[in-house]
């Protein structure tokens, strides 16, 4: 452990923002995982919506970088596809 103050300050607030960031990623496996398993194209259209939005979120506030923003966004929109044609 620290002994300086402000090295204290910094070990609690990078543990902070680690939890916050965990959360954030956790909930967009989530999103994902719904437009993946939607049953038919309507619900898939909606998840679709809300998981590019939680993604575009993630990047803007630096939890994931831009590239990998675009590549979750690419996948999740070929899987929306997918499901919409199966149905």
């Amino acid at each position: 452990m620290a002994n300086i103050k402000s090295s204290k300050k910094d070990i609690k607030r990078s543990q902070k923002k680690a939890a916050q960031n965990q959360s954030v990623r956790t909930a967009l496996k989530t999103y994902i995982k719904k437009v993946k398993t939607a049953a038919d194209a309507t619900t898939a259209s909606d998840a679709l919506k809300k998981a590019v939005s939680a993604i575009d979120k993630a990047a803007e506030h630096g939890t994931i970088h831009k590239n990998q923003a675009a590549r979750r966004k690419s996948r999740v929109a070929k899987a929306a596809n997918k499901v919409a044609a199966g149905s």
